[in-house]
C-alpha cells in the first residue's frame, strides 16, 4: 500500500521536512534551556520562546501537508492559534506570580541600575 506522504509533490515534502527539522531544533533548544538555566525566570524564558517556535514549526508542517492533501486542516490551524496565544499569556502569568512571591533572579543587573 502506498504511503500518503509519498504521493505528495516534492515542492510540498521539502518545506514540510524543513519546518519539522527547524521545529525540532527549537524544541531541543528550549529543553536544553530548561535544564541549564539557573533560576525560575530564566527557566521560564526558555520554553515560552523556543518551544513555542518548535511546536509552531511542527504544526505549520502539518498544516502544509494537510492542505496539499486537499484537507482543510481546520483542527491544525486552531491548535496553532491556541498555542501561539496561550504560551505568552501563561508565561506572563507565571512571571507575575514569581514577582508576587518575590522570587529572586540570579541574572546580573545592568550597570546603571542600583543593587537591591
Amino acid at each position: 500500500m502506498l504511503n500518503p506522504i509519498d504521493s505528495l509533490p516534492l515542492w510540498v515534502q521539502i518545506p514540510a521536512a524543513l519546518m519539522l527539522v527547524i521545529g525540532g531544533v527549537f524544541a531541543l533548544v528550549g529543553a536544553v534551556g530548561m535544564l541549564r538555566f539557573g533560576d525560575f525566570f530564566m527557566r521560564l524564558h526558555a520554553p515560552t520562546k523556543a518551544s513555542t517556535l518548535g511546536v509552531g514549526g511542527v504544526l505549520l508542517a502539518s498544516l502544509l501537508v494537510s492542505w496539499a492533501q486537499g484537507v482543510a486542516g481546520l483542527q491544525v490551524l486552531l491548535i496553532t492559534l491556541f498555542v501561539f496565544i496561550t504560551a505568552p499569556v501563561s508565561a506572563n502569568l507565571l512571571g507575575m506570580a514569581g514577582l508576587h512571591l518575590r522570587l529572586h533572579s540570579k541574572a546580573p543587573l545592568p550597570p546603571d541600575q542600583p543593587q537591591p
